[in-house]
Order: C-alpha cells, then structure tokens, then sequence
C-alpha cells in the first residue's frame, strides 16, 4: 500500500527531524539539539512555566489538558523529592505516532523532560516504555547514555547545579497502564491498576512524590517551543487548540503512514487530500479519531475541523492521535463490537462497571450482528452505555462506550436493520388482544 508523502498544508514541529538521522546525538546537535536546555538553565523555572502557558500547548496524549497549568501545579507543590514521567505506553490500535518519535528523534524527548524538570525541581524522571517496540528502546537507551556522556543529562548539566537522571521502565502490554495512575502503579513495580483522584499526580504520585507525566508528543513540543518562543507556536492552530498534531492514518485508505498538521485542519483534507480516499474507488464511510476510546464521526461531517472541542461535539476525542478510516464495505456495529471486545479484554477488573459493563456491552452487540436481539435489547446497550460512562473508575472504562455512543448516534439504522421484532413488545401484546377480541 503506497505511504503518505510529504503535503504543503504539513507544518511539521515534532517530525522536523524524522529520516535526518537524529537518533545519535552528534547529529541532533547539528540541527539545534540541546540549546533549549541551554537557554533554560540561564533563566528561572517560573519563566519557563510561563513561557509553556503562554504557548497554549496541551498534553497531547489525549486529554488535552493546558501543559503549563499542570507544570505550575506540580512545581507549587510542596516535596524534597519530584518526577518526572514520560507515557510511552502507545497501545491503541492503528496508533504508531510515539513510536516513530522514539525511534527517529529520541533526544527530543529527553531534552523536553530536561527542562520540565528544571521547571518543576525534578532530578529523576522515567520513560514508560511498552515492550512491544524493541527498536524504540534500544534508541532510547543509546540516547540516554550518549546525553550522559556529553553532559546533558546526568550531574551538572552543562557545568550548572542541575542534575537530571533518565530511567526506563518497560511495560508489559496492558492497556490500562496508559492511564497515568496505573503507570505509576506500574513504575513503582505493583500490579499496575488505576487509583481514585484526587490525589492528582500533580500533588501525589509516584512514590506518594509530586509527580509530572506527559506523553512523548507533548515533551517533543518542548524544546521547539524554548527556542522559538510561545508566541511562534501559538501562531499555529485554532483559538483553543494551539500548535501542531501527529495522526496515524490507517484503515481503508489509500495512503497510510504518519502525518502533522496545524490544529484546526479539516477532516476531509487529512483523508481525502493526503491519504488519497478510500482504495479501489470506495467511498468513505467514517472516520475513527481516539483510538478504541474514541467515536465514529460520518463522512458527511468531514468538514470539522480536527481540535479538542469540535472533536468532542461529535461524541469523539482528539486520544493520542490515532485515525482509523472505514469505507461503505464496514458495517458500523461491528466497528463498535471489535472495540468493546478491545475495551473488554483490556480492562484491569478494579471496578464493576467497566468489567462487568463492557462485557455486557459486548454480548449485546454481539446478540445484535448474529441478529438475535430486540428494541428491548438495543435499550439495555444504551443504559449501559450511560451507566459505564459515568460510573467507572478511570478513563478506560468512562471513554469505553464512545464508539457504541457514536455508532448509535450516526449510523442507528445499521443497528435497527439488525433487530427481530420484540415478542414481548406493545405492538405483540396490541395484536394478541386484537386477535382474542375477534374471536
């Protein structure tokens, strides 16, 4: 299947060094490594903190929250001891977007953890890491030690107080551990399952320690921003929804491969114009943004523009930036029963209504594709959709329902058309009195 090539409406930040050999230090130091670290370290945290306001970044792991407002926070909190945590722990399906970070340009990532951990008064910092990319790790752990032995990670980084230390944890698959406070869990070496908030991370967390975690796009943002400026990066995008973001297209499309674009960019300009549509002269049917957590938004709604808010209207999430594409051979309840099944298998059995509720979730949309459900049981599937949103611990199990949720909102005539009619119903009980009467 051809890959994407290069567009004129990329504006590329995090990719800029994707294929210039930047995985060894020698050469990202030629492109301008390491000099945002530099400027920092002449200047005060709190300028720093200020400076990622001012940019409007958010955590580009998915939920989009404001990236200095959590830096503040964790740099006002009060403790000898800070972390900082990098979330490598890409486990959507069809995601590949930190991976090729991580593999192409690790010592952005680490210049990004340097300085926020200047910024907040870290000197240890983890890179959660899933094992299922060995390249990804094996870079990572030649970035580390090469930054040590040049100086800019380690003790006194460039010849100044600050003392910064890089470790890896790699993580076993679980999808949960995506979720900050399983990670933690996880990182601490205990079975790594979600815990209630508040306490924020930001206040306690790992080690019961005030603790920042981003994900690997959000630190690859960091050092472009220091350098350039926030006014720079906040130029680029929408309103609410600043700089640039990495999507992995896949699915039916006849051009997969990684892509970043301006915040604000036009659905149909991601799949139609820079995958090429659907292959074979399909017809696209929807696209899914957010992973297995995120919503199925129609082709006849293309024209939104891919940020937090417009995104959310349609029922979907921004997630880590995975795109699956599906054209008019896919049939919308399977769509939604292949992720419930995901949901289903991933979750950490913490609480009731998300392991018990995808499950349910899932043998209803199984009983509606095997044609053998009613109205009644297309109702139980909505009850439990709200149920498990709005009851479950952590976000796993909260976000779970969005492509049954969106399925049902754009596509419920692909659920009706599966549905026997109700035995039980009022329109049984109406014509079994009729037919008593007439005798």
């Amino acid at each position: 299947m051809p890959r994407l090539v290069s567009h004129p409406d990329e504006v590329k930040i995090v990719s800029s060094r994707f294929g210039k050999g930047a995985a060894q230090i020698d050469r990202y130091l030629e492109l301008g490594g390491y000099q945002a670290v530099r400027k920092c370290l002449a200047q005060t945290p709190e300028w720093i903190v200020d400076e990622m306001k001012a940019s409007g970044l958010r955590g580009r792991g998915g939920a989009g929250f404001p990236t200095g407002l959590k830096w503040g926070t964790v740099a006002k909190s009060p403790g000898a001891k800070k972390y900082v945590i990098c979330n490598a722990d890409e486990g959507d399906p069809g995601a590949f977007m930190d991976r090729s970070v991580l593999e192409s340009d690790p010592h952005s990532v680490l210049e990004g953890m340097a300085i926020a951990a200047y910024a907040v008064g870290a000197d240890q910092g983890f890179i959660y890491v899933r094992a299922e990319y060995p390249l990804a790790i094996s870079r990572l752990q030649t970035a580390i030690k090469q930054a040590k032995q040049l100086g800019v990670l380690g003790s006194g980084i460039f010849e100044s107080p600050f003392a910064f230390n890089v470790d890896l944890r790699i993580g076993a698959g679980a999808f949960v551990c995506g979720e900050e406070t399983a990670l933690m869990m996880s990182v601490e070496g205990r079975r790594g399952t979600p815990r209630p908030r508040p306490p924020f991370p930001a206040e306690s967390g790992l080690w019961d320690c005030p603790t920042l975690i981003n994900n690997v796009e959000t630190f690859a943002n960091v050092a472009a921003i220091i350098r350039k400026g926030a006014d720079w990066f906040a130029g680029i995008g929408t309103e609410k929804s600043k700089g640039t973001k990495v999507f992995a297209l896949a699915g039916k499309i006849s051009k997969t491969g990684l892509l970043e674009v301006p915040m604000g960019t036009p659905l149909r300009t991601i799949v139609e114009e820079m995958g090429g549509g659907a292959p074979d002269g399909g017809k696209i049917k929807a696209v899914q943004t957010g992973g297995p957590s995120g919503g199925c938004i129609p082709a006849d709604s293309l024209d939104t523009p891919v940020d937090y808010e417009s995104l959310a209207k349609l029922g979907s999430i921004m997630g880590s930036g995975g795109m699956i594409v599906m054209d008019d051979t896919n049939n919308m309840v399977e769509i939604a029963r292949f992720f419930m099944e995901f949901c289903m298998d991933e979750s950490c059995g913490k609480c009731i209504p998300c392991r018990a509720g995808t499950a349910q979730m899932y043998h209803l949309l199984t009983k509606i594709t095997e044609r053998k459900a009613t109205a009644r049981d297309l109702q139980k599937l909505e009850d439990l959709c709200d149920m498990v949103k709005n009851t479950s611990l952590c976000g796993l199990g909260q976000t779970a329902p969005n492509p049954v949720l969106s399925t049902l909102r754009f596509f419920r005539k692909e659920y009706e058309n599966l549905l026997q009619p109700d035995p039980y119903g009022p329109r049984a009980k109406g014509e079994a009195t009729q037919a008593a009467a007439a005798k």
